[in-house]
């Protein structure tokens, strides 16, 4: 009994429920980034650039076609516009990232500064 109560003991501490909490918030954000990236960031700068597409750049390495037994095999291709995507929502995600440990430091630092 002692391991389930240690456990129990564990998953019930303040901790383990805060991180919960900030991994689904985080799951939701990502979700939010990405679509900030793909939906509202990306298409305008595929504008400016001449109306590229980032999702669709790709290098074709080799091309589609059939092994010597008929079968289909599919093409190689290196997807560099999605790494481009997933590029800007690792910066957007850091740059929020960074602006809230900002703002909690500069708070602490305001909470423990002497009273002038």
């Amino acid at each position: 009994m002692g391991f389930i109560k240690e456990f129990k003991d564990f998953a019930v501490k303040g901790n383990a429920v805060d991180m919960a909490v900030g991994i689904i918030i985080g799951a939701a954000f990502g979700k939010i980034v990405t679509s900030l990236v793909n939906d509202v960031i990306m298409p305008p700068l595929g504008l400016l650039l001449g109306g590229v597409d980032f999702k669709n750049l790709e290098l074709v390495l080799k091309k589609a076609g059939l092994s010597s037994t008929g079968e289909a095999v599919p093409a190689v291709v290196m997807r560099y516009g999605a790494f481009i995507n997933t590029c800007v929502d690792f910066l957007i995600v850091a740059l929020a990232i960074f602006v809230v440990i900002y703002a909690m430091n500069r708070v602490l630092r305001a909470r423990q500064a002497p009273a002038a």
